[in-house]
């Protein structure tokens, strides 16, 4: 089977207009996922989540809707809702590894709790037929967690488990662990897909011969440093085409004119824009030009520096 790509969702990151642009300029991904709809207190869909979720609003061939939460109440709302919208399937995040969420048993702060997660999903399996996928990390704490969880998952028939090869008390810190997502592979019943570090070319082939039996994968930070990535996996390549600058430039500007009608003012596109542009710093290499546009205050300034940075690489064959 042809391995399928996956986007896996960053808040604040990849959105409708992130997907749409990335899909249109770049492709190679198979499945979107989008950034997890998440209450507080009131039981309401907030309209930027209503405006990331609209068909309408979406162009890329398949997306999955992501809820996080520890209420089976709260999922089931979201159930109903993605399925007015004619989705099929919700994703059920066990993976945010950020204290803000853990510290209220959201994310992975939720693998440690068996028995609340089999009350959640046999709440929703049993008023809803929505298919329900997750995504997960090895555990919060230790690597142990996530072993004892799958004793849980797999009375249930969930379509598939994303797993994030890191602790959640690590963030992003340190290295994922791949003897520890190994031992996952013959722990549970239900089919995995691999995520975490998932940034070139030369490092998913070595994934691709660790784990023969994975063929579903997950790029998250990856995606947003180097959108050409996952359709040069596809082609097996370590070759950037030959357009690469003129694609580049034009995935830049549908990004901007698209956030340019969301957010008000120079300044705030600006910081919008800048957030992108510290990922692409990753692979562009240029931490001078990456600070010149990064620090420019008006939208002259900031097309200018972006300008004369495609303007350097075009003449350069690598980063």
């Amino acid at each position: 089977m042809p391995d399928v790509l996956i986007s896996s969702p960053l808040q604040g990151f990849t959105d409708y207009r992130f997907r749409n642009a990335h899909y249109q300029a770049f492709g190679g991904i198979d499945t979107y996922y989008a950034p997890y709809i998440r209450f507080n207190g009131k039981p309401i869909i907030k309209p930027g989540y209503q405006q990331d979720l609209d068909p309408k609003n979406n162009v890329v061939p398949h997306l999955v809707p992501q809820v996080m939460t520890n209420s089976a109440e709260e999922f089931l709302l979201v159930a109903e809702y993605v399925q007015s919208l004619d989705y099929d399937e919700v994703n059920w995040n066990l993976g945010c590894p950020y204290p803000m969420v853990t510290n209220r048993g959201l994310g992975s702060g939720l693998i440690r709790q068996a028995e609340r997660i089999a009350e959640i999903l046999d709440a929703v399996y049993s008023q809803s037929d929505i298919t329900i996928s997750m995504k997960m990390r090895l555990g919060y704490d230790s690597s142990s967690e996530i072993i004892e969880a799958f004793k849980t998952l797999d009375q249930y028939p969930l379509k598939n488990i994303g797993i994030h090869a890191r602790l959640g008390c690590q963030l992003y810190v340190g290295g994922v662990d791949l003897d520890s997502f190994e031992r996952c592979v013959d722990a549970t019943r239900h089919k995995l897909y691999y995520n975490g570090d998932i940034t070139s070319v030369s490092f998913f082939r070595m994934l691709k011969e660790r784990f023969p039996s994975i063929d579903h994968w997950m790029i998250g930070r990856g995606l947003i440093s180097d959108p050409f990535l996952p359709q040069m996996i596809k082609m097996d390549s370590l070759a950037y085409p030959d357009d690469r600058w003129e694609v580049f430039s034009k995935f830049h500007d549908r990004l901007c004119t698209a956030y340019s009608s969301k957010v008000k003012g120079e300044k705030a596109l600006i910081r919008k824009m800048s957030s992108y542009w510290e990922y692409f710093g990753s692979v562009l290499d240029n931490p001078r030009l990456i600070k010149k546009i990064i620090k420019t205050k008006a939208l002259d300034d900031y097309d200018k520096a972006v300008y004369e940075t495609f303007e350097l690489f075009r003449g350069e064959l690598t980063f």
